[in-house]
C-alpha cells in the first residue's frame, strides 16, 4: 500500500492521456481514500492508520493501488497525533510513526476517490466544498452500513485489481444511500475523544475498528485473519 507524501497532497502533471485519467486528470491506477475529522489528530489518524494496517494484513503489496490519507476540517497543520490515539493504534498493532496533521484543502477532496468522515457535519463540510464530492463522501459508519448490504459477488474479483473493485464498491454504496437510512442520527457518528482519558480513546478505537473491518473486507475481498 502506498503511503502519501507529507504535505498538501498530490496533483497531476499532464503526462496521462484522457483514457488513463479520472475526471480531474489523476492516474486511474490508484484509489485514494481520505479520512476526515476535525483536528486530524485523533479520529482520522486512527482511521487512516488502521485502514492501512488492515489492508496490509489482507493483501500486503497487492494493496499498492490503495492510497490512504487523512485531514481535518480544522486541522492542526503539522501537529503530531494525540498520544492516546498513538497508544490505541499500537494496541491494534498498527504503525503510528511519522504522522503529521493536515488541514483539509480542496486538492485533498479533488484527488480522493472515497471520503469517509467521522460525523455527518464533517460530511456536509466536505460536500459543501464542491468538486462533485457528494457521491463519494460518506460518514464511516454510513459507508459500513451500505457496504454490508452489497453482495460481494456483484463486485469485480480481486484478480481484476483492487482499484477496479474499490471504484465499483463506491458506486454501489452511493446507489443504496437513499434506501438504507440510519436508525438514529447518532448511529452514523464517531464522537471526538480529544482531551479524553485513554479508556474513552480505546472505546472510539473499537468503534472505528468495527466499522472499518467490513469495509476493508469488501474492498479487498479478503476477510480478517482469525
Amino acid at each position: 500500500m502506498t503511503a502519501p507524501e507529507a504535505g498538501r497532497g498530490i496533483g497531476g502533471d499532464g503526462r496521462f492521456s484522457a483514457e488513463e485519467t479520472t475526471t480531474f486528470g489523476f492516474p486511474r491506477d490508484s484509489f485514494r481514500i481520505l479520512h476526515v475529522s476535525t483536528g486530524n489528530v485523533c479520529r482520522s489518524p486512527i482511521t487512516e492508520r488502521l485502514t492501512r494496517h488492515f489492508v496490509a494484513e489482507r493483501l500486503g503489496v497487492l494493496g499498492g493501488g490503495l492510497v490512504v490519507e487523512s485531514a481535518g476540517t480544522w486541522g492542526h497543520e503539522g501537529a503530531p497525533m494525540e498520544a492516546n490515539a498513538e497508544t490505541v493504534l499500537g494496541e491494534f498493532g498498527a504503525d503510528a510513526t511519522g504522522f503529521v496533521g493536515r488541514e483539509l484543502l480542496d486538492e485533498h477532496v479533488i484527488t480522493a476517490d472515497l471520503v469517509l468522515t467521522a460525523t455527518r457535519d464533517h460530511r456536509a463540510q466536505v460536500i459543501s466544498m464542491g468538486h462533485s464530492a457528494g457521491l463519494r463522501t460518506f460518514t464511516l459508519k454510513e459507508f459500513t452500513r451500505l457496504v454490508r448490504a452489497i453482495d460481494p459477488a456483484t463486485l469485480p474479483p480481486l484478480e481484476d485489481g483492487v482499484v477496479m473493485r474499490a471504484r465499483a464498491l463506491v458506486r454501489a454504496a452511493a446507489a443504496l444511500r437513499g434506501w438504507l437510512l440510519a436508525p438514529t442520527a447518532e448511529a452514523d457518528e464517531v464522537y471526538d475523544p480529544y482531551g479524553a482519558p485513554l479508556p474513552f480513546f480505546r472505546s472510539i478505537g473499537d468503534e472505528i475498528r468495527d466499522a472499518l473491518d467490513p469495509v476493508v473486507t469488501a474492498l479487498t475481498g479478503v476477510r480478517a485473519h482469525t
